[in-house]
């Protein structure tokens, strides 16, 4: 039986909890070994670098730059290509359009052999759009080896829509329309640059969906056959801990406050919370989450939540930093490797999952 073998590209804000979650779980995912790749040797990430290195991941790096990296003190042991082309799935954690090119240079050469590839955020064009616990269903096995894990904020608000729009049992024709916007923190705790000093509001790239992010989340749910009126609009804060999301969803089934609270408690993929500050719920996630992650799909303050004439639903939530991107990389990596087992596997994760916050 070939090995299973996980190889992902990038250590960044997604690349390197990626790379710490799928070693500490290695064995209850089904993995037998865990590879990654950095592309710039640099002397500060060496502690990151050997962080990786001991829970147990294999470093690859360009040939020409191993020279660089041992310089450094950083021992990589695989080259490139050669790390793509023995892995079982491939997950793509580098910045915008860096995915794509990748597909095009290495990725499409190895599409025979390696079960799938992965991407992050709006890398649009790289493949099927898949959330976890949104669209499993429209995933194609055999058929479905590229795909793209939509950013966090879409995340965010599919879930919102799928939980309390589109439930089972209930009409798909069940929503009217959704709003949201997006209050966008500026940047990661990790990253240095791309910090604002104010309040920055986003244009509207979509006459129809407003942001990308209501854009994607439409998207995702066309690969279920839903064709659904949403709108997004974002802006940035100067801030570092979590994204903030407003919603507002007509639908055409009444329902009550109750009923909204008895939904949102129902899917494990949602976290409720009394919580009205973004700090106060990272920290949260920094003390209890894995490598400072919450895992859920959402963060909803329940307080903000109010029905308004039996069938207008509206309130605020906070995205999990990047934390919901790790859960579906690692829910349709084990979908690649394990297609009929996969939702048992991934239940190692559960403990990560938080009902209250």
């Amino acid at each position: 039986m070939p090995r299973k073998i996980v190889h992902v590209v990038g250590t960044g804000t997604i690349g390197e909890p990626l790379i710490g979650l799928l070693c500490d779980y290695r064995t209850q995912l089904g993995i037998d070994e865990v590879t990654f790749h950095k592309n710039t040797p640099l002397k500060s990430d060496r502690p990151k670098i050997h962080g990786l290195l001991h829970r147990g991941a294999r470093l690859s790096v360009d040939e020409k730059r191993y020279h660089e990296f041992r310089k450094f003190g950083m021992d990589p042991e695989l080259e490139t290509e050669e790390s793509i082309k023995r892995a079982s799935v491939i997950i793509d954690c580098t910045p915008k359009g860096i995915g794509n090119y990748h597909k095009e240079e290495y990725y499409q050469k190895y599409k025979d052999t390696v079960k799938g590839f992965l991407a992050q955020g709006s890398e649009d064009g790289f493949g099927k759009k898949y959330a976890r616990g949104v669209n499993d269903k429209a995933l194609v096995s055999g058929e479905d080896n590229f795909i793209q894990i939509v950013s966090c904020n879409t995340h965010n608000l599919a879930c919102i829509t799928r939980t309390l729009a589109l439930y089972d049992n209930v009409d798909p024709d069940n929503l009217i329309d959704a709003r949201f916007v997006c209050i966008r923190r500026a940047n990661d705790l990790s990253q240095i640059g791309s910090y604002i000093p104010a309040p920055q509001v986003g244009r509207h790239s979509s006459e129809i969906y407003g942001s990308h992010h209501a854009k994607d989340a439409a998207a995702l749910f066309r690969t279920l056959n839903m064709d659904l009126d949403l709108f997004s609009s974002a802006m940035k804060v100067n801030s570092q801990y979590m994204h903030v999301l407003w919603f507002d969803l007509k639908v055409k089934e009444p329902t009550t406050l109750n009923d909204v609270k008895d939904r949102l408690w129902a899917n494990p993929l949602v976290a409720l919370t009394t919580k009205d500050m973004t700090s106060t719920v990272f920290s949260f996630g920094r003390d209890q989450g894995h490598y400072g992650r919450i895992l859920n799909q959402t963060v909803i303050v329940v307080q903000t939540l109010n029905v308004r004439n039996d069938h207008e639903i509206c309130g605020f939530c906070f995205t999990p930093q990047d934390g919901n991107s790790l859960l579906s990389s690692i829910s349709a990596t084990e979908w690649l490797m394990f297609p009929h087992s996969y939702e048992d596997k991934i239940q190692c994760l559960s403990d990560l999952f938080f009902k209250e916050i």
